[in-house]
């Protein structure tokens, strides 16, 4: 224990009973505030109610990854990432077993995750593309070393996928056959907004559809339904799960979702569904990138960098530029043992204006050994900018890795 920092709930709160009686509540009843990452500011606290958030989480749990009694599912998180209660509250209510493990997922060893699937006999695992990015650094042989044969899906959440990390879990962790059921939606909403399921077809990073009983639409603007093109995340009617607003911060609240369109939530992403019918997350709104007029998300930048097998992470950012009012900066992350070289660096500055366009070619592109990320993977983009600016952060409250942001310093 560390001075100051950690206390004994014992001596917080003195004269608790070793056991409580069970108390009646009504679907109404606080049940949990959880905090959202703060990617994109001050964490919110979200209210959530004991009807709202359990149901939510089960019924995405058995509708998204068919989880039924007997079953086990281990999601990589923890109790601090509303993945945590969403993992225990959906698996009790659907009588399946939650496997939790607290510890590194490659220590002692870096095939730690492969041989607890094997050993545990894991049915469903849920696992973040940031950690596939990283398994896969490590070699495919580690996979097959172990039986991997229990897991029938994997699932993701926490950010978009880039295609090659989605083909390696897909082709030599699932040989190829087992779906990986895409998750996304956010702590406030106790669950998804759209998700992959056993049952419609799927491609490579997308997701099937909005989740039962979410009314999702993607619109323009003006707040028009689009589709084959890019646009806003909305929900148009309420759903089961909603919070029921901020802890303390009702106007925040309002701001946040509400302010927008008329009686419709904005959730701050963008999406897209294209001509199957089938949905794409496409990174946060705030992180969207306008070059000479040209809105673009970071994901699709990234992307490209992480396709070069010498790059493992990536990071895509705006900064002003007279003329075309931002251009593109990005941070790569190296694979192991790869020495970064000018030569590297600009065969990744023409790989982006082929696939992307000349005016999107980064104006530089900075080596460093990590990027800002939040508990649950997430990239701090916000924070990244604010680092290459000179600008004060905000809030970095929600922030893994501080060190990071003085390498990205440093690097500039």
């Amino acid at each position: 224990m560390k001075d100051g920092r950690d206390h004994w709930w014992h001596e917080l709160i003195p004269g608790q009973p070793d056991q409580a009686d069970c108390v009646s509540t009504s679907a109404e009843d606080l049940l949990m505030i959880l905090y959202t990452s703060g990617t994109t500011g001050r964490p919110k606290g979200t209210a959530h109610t004991h009807c709202g958030f359990p149901v939510k989480a089960a019924q995405d749990m058995a509708f998204g990854t068919d989880v039924h009694p007997g079953d086990v599912i281990y999601w990589m998180t923890d109790m601090g990432w509303m993945m945590g209660p969403w993992l225990v509250f959906g698996s009790t209510l659907l009588g399946a077993t939650c496997f939790i493990y607290d510890g590194a997922p490659d220590y002692p060893g870096a095939d730690r995750l492969w041989a607890m699937v094997a050993r545990h006999r894991i049915n469903v695992l849920g696992i973040s593309p940031t950690l596939v990015r990283v398994l896969i650094t490590y070699g495919d042989e580690l996979v097959k070393a172990h039986d991997t044969s229990s897991i029938r899906f994997f699932a993701s959440t926490s950010e978009p996928w880039n295609p090659d990390p989605w083909m390696w879990l897909f082709n030599v962790v699932g040989e190829g056959k087992r779906p990986i059921i895409n998750y996304s939606g956010g702590t406030e909403i106790s669950g998804g907004i759209v998700m992959g399921n056993p049952l419609l077809p799927l491609k490579p990073t997308a997701f099937s559809g909005p989740c039962p009983g979410i009314d999702a639409d993607v619109v323009d603007e003006a707040g028009n339904p689009v589709r084959n093109k890019v646009g806003e995340l909305v929900i148009r009617s309420p759903w089961i799960g909603m919070t029921r607003g901020f802890w303390k911060d009702k106007q925040r609240y309002l701001d946040s979702y509400w302010s927008r369109f008329k009686d419709v939530w904005v959730h701050g992403d963008w999406a897209a569904v294209d001509e199957d019918g089938l949905w794409y997350i496409l990174g946060r709104s705030d992180d969207t990138i306008k070059v000479a007029g040209k809105r673009i998300g970071p994901t699709e930048i990234e992307s490209v960098l992480v396709d070069h097998p010498k790059v493992v992470e990536a990071a895509a950012i705006g900064v002003p530029h007279e003329i075309k009012g931002s251009q593109v900066m990005c941070f790569c992350v190296l694979k192991p043992g790869t020495e970064p070289a000018e030569e590297l660096r600009n065969r990744l500055k023409e790989n982006i204006a082929i696939e992307m366009g000349k005016p999107l070619k980064p104006k530089d592109i900075k080596f460093v050994s990590d990027l800002p990320k939040t508990r649950n993977g997430k990239v701090m983009r916000r924070i990244i900018r604010s680092a290459y600016l000179g600008e004060k952060m905000g809030d970095s409250s929600g922030l893994l890795n501080p060190e990071a942001v003085e390498e990205i310093k440093r690097a500039i």
